[in-house]
């Protein structure tokens, strides 16, 4: 399984990216994708998940409402589509797949494979 991230930049406050996570149609058989996050001087946290089937969905609590994960099997890609950013999202945001998942599965921890990260900065 690989993943490779994209997506990341310098934006004002009150902004949008979108993140993009490019797999493999494999990825999908047996692993759900997530986005994690690292900030400086603080540890990796989960941010988003989506299931296998891309019918479910789950979110941390400091992004509900502003960011939305989907998967388009089509191009077999995982987005983040951040919305309303703010500067404490400021991190190194990394795709991750999580093996041995259900269908309709949503996970937050369990995550083994990994992309490269991509730098968001968000600007006051």
């Amino acid at each position: 399984v690989q993943l490779q991230a994209s997506g990341g930049g310098l934006v004002q406050a009150g902004g949008s990216l979108r993140l993009s996570c490019a797999t493999t149609a494999r990825t999908f058989r047996t692993y759900a994708v997530g986005w994690f996050r690292q900030a400086p001087g603080k540890e990796r946290e989960f941010v988003a998940v989506v299931s296998r089937s891309g019918g479910s969905t789950a979110y941390a609590d400091s992004v509900k409402g502003r960011f939305t994960i989907s998967l388009d099997k089509a191009t077999n890609t995982v987005y983040l589509q951040m919305n309303n950013l703010k500067p404490e999202d400021t991190a190194v945001y990394y795709c991750s797949a999580r093996p041995n998942a259900i269908s309709s599965g949503t996970y937050t921890t369990g995550f083994s494979v990994w992309g490269q990260g991509t730098l968001v900065t968000v600007s006051s």
